[in-house]
């Protein structure tokens, strides 16, 4: 069973994690030619002042 995991910062609206979600299940399914009902998509939150860009904490 594959399992996809994204890492982003905090505060995507729940209905955008849900759209997410299914576009990526959809197109792993499709690429892989795997069935979407056995793909396990997990979306991780990292809190914005965990981030750093440049040397320097991002939120």
């Amino acid at each position: 069973m594959p399992f996809i995991q994204i890492n982003q910062l905090a505060g995507m609206p729940a209905e955008d994690r849900a759209r997410v979600i299914e576009a990526v299940t959809t197109a792993y399914a499709d690429a892989a030619g795997k069935d979407p009902a056995k793909v396990w998509v997990h979306v991780a939150d990292m809190p914005h002042e965990s981030f750093g860009v440049g040397g320097q904490v991002y939120g």
